[in-house]
């Protein structure tokens, strides 16, 4: 990848963009931040109440990190179906027929919808806060900047897989087909609502290859001190599940035809 095929300039604008399109969406914000809240008040503190502790830790602050995942995996994934909406309406011709690299385009859109995601998680995180789901006083500066890493990755993997499913389809009734039969299975897998140690050897081995369970995993020991594996074993297969998703976005946006 050349200097000469990324161009900031492109790159922030289709992220501002983005910005733009989301903080007008007055729905989608609500619907973005309902979900978790229901997620964290209801399962959190009812069932909460029937299962005493999940992982050493009360069942409230186990989901925590798997709501803030979830979130973040909602958001980013569906937010593929921007393309097909600009294929259709006839957005993405034009900007394709410009100057600006094909490049550029798939890394403004993954920056623009993944800061979005990123802010959402970011709510939600202030939520388990104020509901007590994460200990405020166990927190530092260091581990916020941490939980934000984790977060900015899984955003960016998943919407660089959201954008890869937009680019080889040219309707929104199949993406949405796709997505939702890939949404659940990744988010059940990924310990985020239950612990893994109990379930069955088949179910662990697939959580092996779910990347949202070694993001769900890293925020759970960065927020609680309780996780699955270690540290760095997260961070790493996480990042480079990113980089490699990010890639093939970059290929299979540089093959997609502008229109449908």
């Amino acid at each position: 990848m050349t200097m000469e095929l990324i161009q900031p300039g492109a790159i922030y604008t289709l992220w501002l963009r983005e910005m733009i399109r989301f903080a007008r969406s007055k729905s989608r914000i609500a619907g973005n931040f309902t979900m978790p809240f229901l997620w964290l008040v209801v399962m959190g503190t009812g069932l909460g109440a029937s299962i005493q502790s999940a992982g050493g830790t009360s069942y409230l602050s186990f989901i925590g990190p798997g709501v803030i995942g979830m979130s973040i995996l909602f958001s980013s994934i569906f937010s593929g179906v921007s393309v097909i909406w600009d294929r259709q309406f006839g957005f993405m011709k034009e900007i394709l027929v410009t100057p600006v690299s094909r490049v550029s385009i798939v890394i403004g859109k993954i920056a623009g919808s993944a800061t979005i995601s990123l802010v959402n998680g970011m709510v939600v995180l202030l939520l388990t806060l104020l509901v007590g789901a994460v200990p405020l006083s166990t927190l530092t500066a260091g581990h916020m900047l941490v939980a934000l890493a984790f977060m900015a990755l899984i955003a960016s993997a998943f919407v660089s897989i959201g954008l890869i499913i937009a680019s080889l389809l040219n309707n929104t009734e199949g993406f949405q087909l796709i997505m939702n039969l890939l949404v659940m299975p990744l988010f059940f897998i990924s310990g985020a609502v239950f612990p893994m140690d109990k379930v069955p050897d088949w179910m662990k081995t697939i959580s092996l290859i779910d990347p949202l369970m070694y993001g769900v995993d890293g925020l759970r020991g960065i927020l609680l001190g309780a996780s699955r594996f270690p540290f760095l074993l997260d961070l790493a297969v996480l990042g480079a599940f990113c980089a490699a998703m990010v890639a093939i976005a970059t290929y299979t946006f540089s093959k997609m035809k502008a229109t449908t």
